[in-house]
């Protein structure tokens, strides 16, 4: 059996937000050419997989129909902006959204079948941001949402967990899953009073999600000393208890240092790390059934490494790069362990944290 899927189509390329945007078809790109170059992608460990489509039954697992037609018809009209900000579309970014949705499915697909251990779907455009109704900080439809949605539907699954490593808060995600406890939503981020203004230490969840909402709202320019301590203090603990029957990441990659969008201190090394660390929680936890699913990571300096980086240990191979961090504030770092202390103390009504 293949170790790790790389669920990618070139068709993700064609969404095309504008020449000066971010979320540019280059990012990508620098991805599959790392992947390609560093002789991570081989016939025995790691295969590329091409997705279908996502039919519109399963976009509307998480999405309501007018919302979908109203990306349908912008797009078919030549694209625009899709909310008040920075959701640009372009005329074949319906098309390729419903591959994004279809890569997340197939990811989900090829695990479950064990065809592969693991999956990371590189998929375009990203979709942590985006809500029933709304498009949302580049984010058309909620791949991720859709995979989780999809588990509990198709497979009777009652216990997902979505991890968020994106350096913003995945709004969309929290607003989707806020009420229920099949769903454990975990996410560090920036600290989320800049955008998208969600993502707080108080936002828990409600009704039977109540404490199934975990927010780590971290200080700018927070590393990985912190990032880690969030991990092995609070989410270790919690998954424990919790034993989720699948992972799904949001692998946002712009928590590096360099990311021109984003206000965080990872390193490369940080993310290798952190994907050990989620491996190991499959391994443990959920007989290794894991996903990963590109949100953020706009560095191109960077982004491809570190996409390499969390590849190499979904399949088990050693990886390292020479990384040049920043030095860290040490009253950040006192900020972040303030926030993991207030995390730790809230979520104590609901999980056993030392």
């Amino acid at each position: 059996m293949t170790k790790t899927a790389i669920v990618y189509t070139p068709k993700y390329l064609n969404h095309n937000p504008g020449p000066t945007h971010p979320e540019s078809p280059k990012r990508l790109r620098v991805i599959m050419e790392e992947l390609k170059s560093s002789h991570i992608i081989d016939e025995e460990n790691c295969k590329i997989f091409e997705p279908e489509p996502a039919r519109i039954k399963d976009v509307e697992l998480v999405h309501h129909p007018d919302y979908i037609e109203l990306v349908n018809r912008t797009c078919s009209l030549g694209g625009g902006l899709l909310d008040h900000g920075d959701t640009e579309v372009s005329p074949d970014s319906f098309e390729v959204a419903l591959y994004a949705v279809g890569g997340a499915i197939k990811a989900v697909d090829l695990v479950l079948v064990k065809k592969v251990e693991n999956a990371f779907a590189f998929v375009r455009p990203p979709g942590h941001h985006a809500g029933p109704f709304t498009a949302s900080g580049f984010c058309i439809f909620n791949n991720v949402a859709v995979a989780a949605k999809y588990l509990l539907r198709n497979f009777s699954l009652d216990r997902v967990l979505i991890l968020d490593v994106d350096a913003h808060h995945g709004n969309g995600t929290q607003e989707i899953f806020y009420d229920t406890d099949k769903v454990l939503y975990v996410s560090l981020h920036q600290d989320p009073r800049g955008f998208p203004g969600t993502g707080f230490v108080d936002e828990i969840g409600e009704k039977a999600g109540l404490g199934y909402t975990v927010n780590f709202p971290l200080p700018y320019r927070t590393g990985d000393e912190v990032h880690e301590k969030a991990f092995a203090e609070v989410i270790t603990p919690i998954l424990e208890q919790y034993r989720p029957q699948f992972i799904l990441v949001s692998a946002g990659l712009d928590g590096h240092y360099s990311d021109p969008v984003a206000s965080l201190a990872l390193t490369v090394n940080g993310y290798v790390r952190t994907f050990h660390r989620i491996r190991e929680y499959a391994t443990r936890l959920c007989q290794g059934k894991l996903v990963a699913l590109l949100e953020g990571g706009y560095s191109l300096k960077f982004v491809g490494k570190i996409a390499a980086g969390a590849v190499a240990e979904m399949t088990g191979t050693k990886f390292s790069f020479a990384d040049n961090p920043p030095q860290i504030n040490g009253s950040i770092a006192k900020q972040g362990e303030k926030v993991i202390e207030e995390v730790k103390k809230i979520h104590s009504a609901y999980w056993k944290l030392g």
